[in-house]
């Protein structure tokens, strides 16, 4: 099953619409979507606006792949489950976010093992055509280290 989701702060429709459009192609294909606040409503897959945690996180669970928007959260969740994840990132000038710092994230992280990134929508259909190719990330851990944790502190209190 394929779980897209865009966060709960704002509708990401170019997203939503591109897999919605992929999805109609590709009935016999599990997709379900959490669309936020959204204007344009799914024909092709099942969705619901919010969720409470408790079901994102076995939606995450029982995913086989995430898409998202570029977000860190959207990121870190999919490495900490292990699951392969393709993003694309929002843009500013759409007012789809505040600043570029997706388009910066996916760049960056473009090239790590398990994250695809669309740039824009006109990529998202054949990346979905590949997503058997995506393989798996290493889990993260969902804390961080004892040895980050004291360098912040460190850095903290001597500023060094």
């Amino acid at each position: 099953m394929i779980f897209v989701t865009v966060g709960y702060q704002m509708a990401f429709d170019r997203l939503i619409e591109a897999v919605d459009l992929w999805a109609g192609a590709h009935p016999d294909t599990a997709l379900f979507a959490q669309i936020g606040p959204s204007e344009f409503e799914p024909a092709n897959m099942p969705y619901t606006e919010f969720m409470e945690p408790s079901e994102f996180k076995e939606r995450v669970e029982g995913c086989s792949v995430l898409v998202a928007h570029a977000g860190m959260g959207s990121i870190l969740t999919a490495l900490q489950y292990g699951k392969p994840i393709l993003v694309m990132p929002r843009h500013a000038a759409r007012n789809e976010t505040r600043n570029d710092h997706q388009i910066a994230t996916s760049k960056q992280l473009a090239t790590r093992p398990g994250i695809e990134v669309a740039m824009d929508e006109s990529e998202i259909a054949k990346k979905l055509d590949h997503l058997a190719n995506l393989e798996r990330p290493p889990k993260i851990s969902t804390t961080a280290s004892p040895e980050l944790i004291e360098r912040l502190k460190r850095f903290v209190d001597t500023g060094r």
